[in-house]
């Protein structure tokens, strides 16, 4: 089968490009790591440095900086195992609460704005391959992301 593969990589990085261009520049805005990182919490709950390593496969000195970084920020606190394992976890603060849900709500608007002139069917088969696409990707990986 000829997949049309040089389109799909050039569009996909114009996509992560074009994602950051729907957004303010204006600051309060989380970066992308901790953007990454609190919506996998929230999804999962408390993780510790050994759950991220797994889920995202980076490796311990990255996570250390970014949940560093977090933390100086307030959008994520370090408590004990709520299963009485030996390593603290990470948890999300309510202000790292109001700041994933402001920026996801910007992100939403951002896409809506783009998508006014598609219909409703479009939308939907647009999100399906991208869905399909994202666990296409995640099953060679081997780290599937969490989803409700």
């Amino acid at each position: 089968m000829d997949m049309p593969v040089d389109r799909i990589e050039f569009e996909t990085m114009l996509l992560g490009r074009h994602m950051s261009l729907l957004t303010s520049r204006g600051g309060g805005r989380l970066d992308r790591s901790a953007y990454i990182l609190l919506s996998r919490i929230r999804v999962q709950g408390p993780m510790s440095i050994g759950q991220l390593h797994d889920a995202f496969g980076l490796d311990t000195s990255t996570l250390n900086r970014q949940t560093a970084a977090m933390l100086r920020a307030g959008v994520v606190d370090r408590i004990a195992d709520p299963d009485g394992g030996i390593a603290r976890k990470f948890v999300i603060t309510d202000e790292g609460e109001r700041r994933l849900d402001k920026d996801r709500a910007e992100n939403r608007e951002g896409l809506q704005r783009v998508l006014a002139e598609w219909t409703p069917e479009e939308a939907a088969r647009f999100a399906d391959d991208l869905a399909r696409l994202n666990r296409d990707i995640e099953r060679l990986d081997g780290r599937p992301w969490p989803r409700d």
